[in-house]
């Protein structure tokens, strides 16, 4: 059957069909879903391409849907192919080869001179033009050698000359244009309607409403072939999540209550319901637009030298061919040298290199803002981390309850506190209830469950008043005294750990501690960041000494600053850059963002602040601390890149120009020799680097 699909979930209302007809990359879905929408039948039409599902709400039979589906015609719904006006075009080199075919085979001199000019004649035009504009550039000298030969009536040389030149340009700006679309990949199109979960007529119904109308707070559902179009925690459902596009982890992720999602993701089986934290332009997906962004325009210093020293050897050239006409009377040396121009290669390899690089790591999960911050990376000689988040996985663990109440035992204790903190997604809050499923949690009953920002939670179990949070909550706004634990307090503090607080009936219950345990790649990150030539490594905590320099021997960090309060961290910075070092700071909070502007690149991991990631060059798309050294390694390859295609560049069109200058090529090879040594470097720069995991 050539249009194949498969029944994959039906309703009275809703059905879901799996459509191989949609893995044409070529077929425009707008047509497609205005097709089935004039169905008759047909309520509502949704498509995923992805994983080539058609999802219809209907209202009559499905035989005329499933007839559509079997007649569908391919040439009926190919995209209409409109021309990006920076999209390459093969024009040029089309005339410039019909020049060169039709000059050869007829023998009347005025005809050849007319076919030849008129092939010839975009390129005499922009030469004259950027002459007028511009004064003498490479495309002037191009011209002028084109001109030379049709003049002198070489009419093989000029038209092989310019159909090579048309076609190395053909080349570069294909070359360009790929890799800006690389980059562009990585910017999902906006998601236009979601499911949100509502109350009307105190019911519970599901509304499709515009994306834009989304709030923080609402209830997002997602079922199988949807986009996440949302940043936030799931309270309910599980599903299999693929993230391949956001985070470069191509193997679909099982997600469940209390994890975290980020839009762009693509449901692959199962149904969620996402409580909204980031909506609009706070999204992860409207964050890759600004950055992508950001990677088009953004020169680096390198890729401005290598242009300003480009037009600095126009002149050389153009002086070189004076001389060769001087010394030898040739137009036809002097044609030669006219052809062997360092501007190409200089002005197109390095962007495209940059371009090429910051491509492949979006696809990997790391946003880069630029070619200067990449650039920038290379330089760093110091690594800064704020130790929770970073050099920590972020995900607290209870490691002890501690109950000073004989009739409340450390199970009861825990449930107690677990039975009110599952209704919120704080991590301490998800840390004890996970803690409590681990030990067979057995729910207690309680009244409803105030939430207070920044202090706890607060109900009531059998009468009495139950409180959960910070110190200051139960011992300055619920007057709990602490007077006769200080000294167990003091110490679990002195060692590192988190406390939670419980008070039951205005006397304190007990505590829970909790630890942020250090990543399982972290040791190994440092090591990587350490054999890829970054001299030192910082650590930065609120700990108290001991635990830091714990941490820090365990890991093999180099300095450490404890006790710190937020404030500190960005004097921090400026104090090493001060020292002369080359920082890159890598956080995750509010608190961070002063750092991250302060260093020379700004790094922000994935679960970060908004504020964080909008102020760092770098942003992590995925939760794993080996990005940071993968994001070093890369940065050392793309200069490494760089560099050997400037000297290749450099040295080969010296070569040529000076065989040219000495009458040792003709122009047809010094054409030759030129452009191809412009689209090896080219097509070198487009394939880069590679990131190793």
């Amino acid at each position: 059957m050539i249009n194949s699909f498969q029944k994959l979930h039906q309703t009275k209302k809703r059905v879901r069909y799996k459509f191989d007809f949609l893995k044409n990359r070529l077929i425009d879905i707008n047509l497609l879903k205005t097709h089935f929408e004039n169905i008759d039948g047909v309520k509502s039409v949704r498509i995923n391409q992805n994983i080539k599902n058609i999802i219809f709400e209907y209202t009559k039979d499905l035989t005329l849907i499933e007839e559509s589906l079997r007649d569908l015609k391919r040439e009926s719904f190919l995209k209409v192919s409109v021309k990006d006006s920076n999209e390459p075009s093969l024009k040029g080199v089309i005339s410039s080869i019909s020049g060169v075919i039709g000059s050869q085979l007829i023998s009347n001199d005025s005809a050849k001179l007319s076919i030849s000019t008129l092939a010839s004649l975009p390129m005499l035009s922009d030469g004259l033009k950027e002459f007028f504009t511009q004064g003498i550039t490479s495309k002037t000298l191009e011209a002028l050698a084109v001109f030379i030969s049709i003049y002198r009536k070489d009419y093989l040389a000029g038209n092989i000359t310019n159909a090579m030149v048309e076609f190395g340009e053909y080349i570069e700006e294909s070359t360009v244009h790929k890799s800006d679309e690389l980059i562009k990949e990585l910017a999902k199109p906006n998601i236009e309607e979601l499911w949100i979960e509502v109350k009307e007529n105190d019911k519970t119904i599901q509304k499709l409403i515009k994306a834009k109308d989304v709030k923080i707070g609402d209830i997002v559902i997602v079922g199988t072939g949807d986009t996440i179009g949302v940043d936030g925690n799931i309270v309910s459902g599980e599903a299999s999540v693929n993230q391949v596009s956001m985070t470069g982890e191509a193997e679909p992720i099982k997600r469940e209550r209390g994890d975290r999602v980020i839009s762009g993701g693509i449901i692959e089986e199962g149904r969620i319901k996402i409580w909204a934290e980031q909506v609009g332009e706070n999204t992860a997906t409207a964050r890759i637009k600004n950055y992508i962004e950001s990677s088009l325009n953004e020169k680096s210093s390198m890729q401005m030298r290598t242009s300003e020293l480009a037009d600095k050897l126009v002149p050389v050239t153009l002086g070189l061919a004076g001389l060769s006409y001087l010394l030898t009377r040739d137009f036809e040396k002097v044609a030669s040298v006219l052809q062997a121009d360092y501007s190409c290669a200089l002005k197109l390899v390095t962007p495209v290199a940059f371009k090429s690089s910051i491509s492949k790591a979006g696809k990997n999960g790391i946003m880069i803002k630029g070619a200067k911050t990449l650039e920038a990376l290379n330089e760093v000689d110091t690594f800064i981390f704020d130790k929770t988040g970073t050099l920590t996985s972020g995900h607290l663990e209870v490691v002890n309850v501690t109950s000073f109440n004989k009739k409340w035992s450390e199970e009861k204790l825990l449930n107690l506190t677990a039975s009110a903190e599952e209704h919120y997604f704080h991590p301490v809050a998800e840390a004890v209830v996970q803690a409590a499923k681990k030990r067979e949690f057995i729910h207690i009953h309680h009244d409803e469950v105030e939430f207070i920002v920044a202090h706890g939670v607060k109900t009531e179990v059998d009468n009495k008043s139950v409180v959960i949070g910070s110190r200051h909550f139960l011992e300055d706004d619920e007057k709990i005294s602490f007077k006769k634990y200080e000294n167990k307090i003091k110490k679990d503090l002195e060692d590192g750990k988190t406390l939670l607080y419980i008070g039951y009936g205005k006397e304190l219950l007990g505590t829970i501690s909790l630890v942020d345990k250090v990543r399982d790649n972290s040791k190994d990150t440092i090591k990587r960041l350490k054999e890829s030539g970054v001299k030192s490594i910082v650590m930065l905590t609120g700990d108290v000494k001991s635990r830091a320099e714990t941490i820090a021997k365990e890991l093999g960090i180099d300095r450490v600053y404890s006790e710190l309060l937020p404030t500190d961290k960005a004097n921090i910075v400026k104090e090493l850059i001060q020292e002369g070092k080359k920082v890159a700071f890598v956080g995750d909070g509010i608190n961070d963002a002063p750092a991250l502007i302060s260093a020379n690149v700004g790094i922000s991991m994935q679960k970060g602040a908004d504020i964080a990631k909008a102020t760092a060059d770098v942003s992590l798309l995925r939760d794993d601390i080996g990005a940071i050294a993968e994001l070093k390694e890369l940065s050392a390859k793309t200069m490494k890149l760089i560099n050997s295609n400037f000297n290749i560049t450099v040295g080969a069109n010296s070569a040529i120009l000076v065989a040219a200058t000495i009458g040792l090529l003709t122009p047809i090879s010094t054409a030759i020799l030129h452009n191809g040594t412009t689209i090896g470097l080219l097509l070198n720069s487009i394939s880069g680097v590679s990131i190793k995991k």
